[in-house]
């Protein structure tokens, strides 16, 4: 039985590198990324995305970052990777966390190079060293991380719930910019 359970794992791990390799190539992202919006019914895939430029002088202003890169502390629970339509929670990540403690759970990127440098999908090191050397205000004191595989039910949660929520606590934390890492 033993042999059994170590090939069924290496089978399953043999399937998440094919699935990785196969989201990391950039037309089949932007192919999936289509067939996501069309799928929506929430979405309309020529409607301009919001964005307000940010117009006040860097230097006094205050910075969060936000990934998808599927980030989380040891202590969070890790994002739901058996779900094939995502998870639209997210975990709020201190400002002042050692990036050496973080781990990522996502299996639709290979983050091999991140788990090395976290710094690649969420440069939290860089926004401090930016934030010391006055070329931005602050950076701020939490900052968040979603899972970037989400769709099906879970898109209408991430629309309707999550975001908001996580856009209510920037505003509330009078966050000037968000700086988006997607992984």
């Amino acid at each position: 039985m033993h042999l059994l359970s170590r090939g069924r794992a290496r089978a399953r791990e043999l399937w998440e590198r094919a699935v990785t390799g196969l989201y990391s190539m950039p037309w089949v992202m932007q192919l999936w990324a289509r067939w996501a919006v069309q799928r929506s019914q929430r979405l309309d895939a020529s409607a301009a995305i919001p964005f307000v430029p940010f117009s006040g002088p860097l230097a006094q202003a205050r910075a969060a970052l936000v990934t998808t890169a599927g980030i989380h502390l040891p202590h969070q629970p890790p994002f739901d990777m058996d779900d094939p339509e995502g998870d639209a929670s997210y975990r709020e990540i201190p400002g002042d966390v050692d990036l050496r403690t973080v781990v990522i759970t996502h299996k639709y990127y290979d983050h091999r190079d991140a788990d090395a440098d976290p710094n690649i999908v969420f440069p939290l090191d860089h926004f401090r060293d930016l934030a010391r050397q006055g070329v931005i205000g602050a950076v701020n004191h939490r900052h968040f991380s979603f899972m970037g595989h989400i769709e099906g039910p879970h898109l209408e949660r991430l629309i309707q719930e999550t975001g908001p929520e996580v856009a209510a606590k920037l505003r509330a934390d009078r966050v000037d910019f968000a700086f988006l890492t997607p992984a």
